[in-house]
């Protein structure tokens, strides 16, 4: 049994919504910020019995923008942890931070107590995208950020990007990830504009043709894997890279299957058997946690079965992959009838096995929503060459690449997949 435990504390507090965030936030609510304080400190306190016989390796503080609650309650919050007995050593502490409120003065407190990472949301080095899309900040503002992180003492900094952004051009992306690149941090991540029911940019944006389109977003993301590489930033997962010995380890728990306990309203934890959320209602959890009350929002008991596919998800979106034996012994299933798809991928350039693991190439991650729906078709025994929604790839003439400008190949598999 794993020893290790993650920790996840959600702090939801913003100083203004972001247009496309669909993810629990909130933003002039400061009024707040105290209660939830002592709700966060007595939950954390009374979950002292669950980290008996466990290790904490990983903490995240993520949000919002944890970076605007303020140094001194982060500070209680990491001294409540550490006070449980169970923090190691060289446990990994990452405070996701907004440039405009990565203030040398703050860092610097939380680099001293212990704080050793932090994940700044760029998302773009063009002025006028980031106004469109509701950030706060200006390139300028970035380049401040990461100077007052390296004179704190972080030497752990990673750095989100987001492509396919309302009037984003090829020319635009690819002046970002050099400006991003020129400020070495050892960690980026690259994700692609997801438009989400319900927020202000998919009321504004949806259909428009002020977006990169699917088949620009693809090309967006394969310039960015090859060029990050080009300057040492190997990819390690779906949408991050990162310089050798800097891979994020408490995302890599999401991704090995590994315990995380979260904290704060809306906050997700997997522990054991069972996955469970809490209410998002900042208001609620307050109440519930200091008057004893329920919080759970969800709780969802994890079957063999379902830990089977889950390996598969996952494991497929890291370029450590999956392995038949690893999947046998914790599964008792057989990989016989995933390997054989696997080996269709690797007919067509998507997959590789290396040294007995499998793992997609950059062409596969691109279509790795289509391809893992193929490998749990193939775990329940159906046959994938035989599915209609598969078959555009598996009639494809490109045996061994998906080229950038490969357009039909791209709407026939991608999108189809997505739909």
């Amino acid at each position: 049994m794993d020893k290790t435990l993650g920790i996840y504390i959600h702090i939801p507090f913003c100083a203004s919504k972001c247009g496309y965030c669909d993810f629990y936030s909130l933003a002039g609510c400061d009024r707040l910020m105290p209660k939830y304080q002592d709700a966060l400190v007595e939950h954390i306190r009374e979950s002292y019995p669950a980290f008996k016989g466990r290790y904490i390796d990983t903490v995240y503080f993520g949000g919002g923008t944890p970076s605007y609650y303020g140094a001194g309650r982060l500070i209680e919050l990491w001294d409540e942890l550490k006070a449980s007995g169970s923090v190691l050593r060289d446990c990994e502490v990452t405070l996701e931070a907004n440039p405009d409120s990565a203030v040398f003065k703050d860092l610097a407190k939380l680099r001293k107590e212990g704080f050793n990472r932090i994940s700044l949301g760029a998302q773009s080095a063009n002025n006028d995208i980031l106004k469109l899309i509701g950030r706060r900040h200006n390139w300028k503002q970035v380049e401040l950020a990461v100077i007052a992180a390296r004179e704190a003492g972080f030497d752990n900094l990673s750095i989100d990007l987001i492509y396919g952004l309302p009037s984003q051009t090829a020319a635009d992306w690819a002046d970002t990830l050099m400006r991003v690149i020129e400020l070495r941090p050892e960690h980026i991540s690259c994700y692609g504009l997801t438009l989400e029911p319900g927020t202000p940019m998919y009321e504004k944006y949806s259909g428009s043709q002020i977006l990169p389109s699917d088949d620009d977003q693809a090309d967006m993301y394969l310039y960015a894997a090859e060029t990050l590489e080009h300057y040492g930033y190997s990819q390690y997962e779906v949408s991050n890279f990162a310089v050798k010995g800097y891979e994020s380890r408490h995302n890599m728990r999401y991704w090995r299957l590994r315990d995380y306990l979260g904290f704060g309203a809306g906050a997700h934890s997997c522990m054991g058997n069972a996955r469970f959320s809490y209410i998002k209602d900042a208001d609620q959890y307050i109440v519930g946690v200091l008057r004893e009350q329920n919080i759970v929002d969800e709780y969802t008991p994890i079957t063999n079965v379902e830990r089977g596919s889950e390996y598969i998800m996952l494991g497929l979106r890291t370029a450590m992959g999956i392995e038949a034996e690893e999947y046998s012994l914790h599964y008792r299933a057989d990989f016989a009838p995933i390997e054989k798809t696997l080996r269709l991928f690797e007919q067509k350039g998507w997959a590789v096995c290396t040294e007995g693991r499998w793992h997609f190439t950059t062409q596969g991650f691109l279509l790795s929503n289509l391809l893992i729906g193929a490998l749990l078709e193939a775990q329940s025994g159906s046959r994938v060459e035989v599915n209609p929604w598969m078959k555009p790839a598996f009639d494809a003439e490109e045996k061994t690449e998906l080229p950038p400008d490969d357009d039909e190949l791209f709407r026939e598999v991608y999108l189809r997949g997505r739909n």
